[in-house]
């Protein structure tokens, strides 16, 4: 698999859903689909490791973000 750019963990991390959805599909070209899954996953996996690098806390992500 094609390793992500480090800037999607900080638009992750930065609440800039869009913009690593963008980086995702470009850099996998993938379906938006496709890249909404691994932005979940690579979420999940920054919310594991990385908890207080997040400027919003869990239950405020993605509020308002419908796909």
């Amino acid at each position: 698999m094609t390793a992500l750019p480090a800037s999607v963990a900080r638009d992750i991390l930065y609440h800039r859903i869009m913009f690593a959805i963008t980086a995702i599909r470009e850099t996998l070209g993938c379906t938006i689909h496709e890249a909404i899954d691994v932005f979940a996953a690579r979420y999940e996996a920054l919310r594991r490791d990385r908890p207080d690098d997040f400027i919003v806390g869990s239950e405020e992500y993605g509020r308002g973000f419908y796909s």
